[in-house]
């Protein structure tokens, strides 16, 4: 999805060029990618962190668990390496996911170079995977990581990873950028939107730590992986980068972060549903199939289904047919649900108002809605 067309035009009047890439070989005949790389190595890896956490049980679902004692010799704490990080500003705010920290009492982050220090966790959002950790920076060089753009990604571009897998500090490994707007799961009651996907190797302890694209700028946080052998199979998934630069200030300043919300339950139209719904077969949205009470979405008057069906086609079409029909947010189409939770994510805060273009039997109504914060 593109910006809001106020947005767009904003960015039309005043580009923002990015800096050329611009890698020479080495002389001794080392090849581009290879250059490349070492590039992105050598700007990132002291930025890059491990996070050493202490819990008072055993880990559920921990990544990797290795015999670190306690700084303080808590002999009733129990040792868990399991993450990565990096370094977002000088002033000592270490960006992780969320699920690497959340379970702990104590937490450690170690450098590139062996030097330690403690760290307390300031902020943390379930439904982003993202979390903050703060040391105190007096006495240590710290080197921020610099943000990329979501503008400059594309499939097939070559991406790096460097972080801790299985405890191995500082480790590099690079891919493709494999697929763009995947939904994956959070550790929170929503999905996250928008992510990257990747074939660089993403293993356990590899979470937390940042994808680069050719400049070293980060375009995500690395986060999950798809794989029946809890080990890296070529699917691997960060957090965009459009997220984090959201999210991460929000921690940092308020230790929580307000996601945009409808309360609404929708479905991608599939053209197989469409004599069921009595929805035209050419037409592309979304079927609102829920409304939950109480909501932005309730407010504005937006329905949702008003009759139950037994549908032939469980695994893609509702039960339930007679809901709003959305193929618009703000003017810009939508084809999937998906679609919808992007520009929420990416354009809006709560308190924004937002206008749905909604098919309603055979009328076509623009309906506006007032986002409020996701509910705890």
């Amino acid at each position: 999805l593109s910006a809001r067309p106020q947005m767009v035009r904003a960015v039309a009047e005043q580009p923002t060029p990015r800096p050329q890439i611009i890698v020479q070989p080495p002389a001794d005949g080392t090849d581009y990618e290879s250059a490349v790389l070492r590039n992105i190595y050598e700007q990132n890896n002291a930025s890059v962190v491990n996070i050493t956490v202490w819990m008072d049980h055993p880990p559920m679902d921990g990544e990797s668990t290795l015999p670190i004692p306690l700084p303080d010799n808590n002999e009733e704490l129990l040792p868990l390496v399991n993450g990565s990080g990096f370094v977002w500003d000088a002033d000592g705010h270490i960006v992780t996911n969320n699920h690497v920290v959340e379970e702990g009492q104590r937490f450690q982050v170690t450098f590139f170079d062996g030097t330690s220090a403690l760290a307390d966790v300031i902020g943390r959002d379930a439904d982003s995977d993202l979390a903050v950790l703060k040391i105190d920076p007096e006495g240590y060089d710290l080197v921020p990581v610099r943000s990329g753009s979501m503008d400059d990604i594309y499939v097939g571009m070559r991406v790096a990873a460097i972080g801790n897998p299985f405890g191995l500090q500082g480790t590099l490994t690079s891919g493709i950028v494999s697929a763009l707007g995947r939904t994956i799961p959070s550790r929170g009651s929503f999905s996250i939107p928008d992510s990257i996907q990747t074939d660089a190797a993403i293993n356990p302890g590899n979470s937390g730590g940042p994808l680069l694209n050719e400049r070293g700028e980060v375009i995500g946080v690395n986060a999950q992986i798809r794989s029946d052998v809890r080990a890296n199979s070529g699917v691997g998934f960060a957090i965009p980068i459009v997220i984090v630069d959201r999210v991460v200030p929000g921690l940092i300043e308020n230790g929580r972060y307000n996601h945009s919300y409808m309360g609404i339950s929708g479905v991608t139209f599939s053209p197989i549903c469409g004599e069921e719904q009595g929805i035209d077969t050419a037409l592309r949205g979304v079927i609102v199939d829920r409304i939950l009470g109480g909501t932005p979405a309730a407010r504005a008057g937006l329905r949702g289904s008003t009759r139950q069906i037994n549908t032939e086609y469980a695994s893609v079409c509702p039960n339930a047919a007679g809901g709003d029909f959305i193929v618009a947010v703000d003017g810009q189409p939508v084809t999937t649900f998906d679609d919808v939770l992007i520009y929420l994510a990416r354009y809006t805060s709560p308190g924004d108002t937002i206008t749905l273009t909604v098919l309603r039997g055979d009328e076509t109504l623009d309906v506006p809605l007032k986002l409020a914060a996701r509910p705890s």
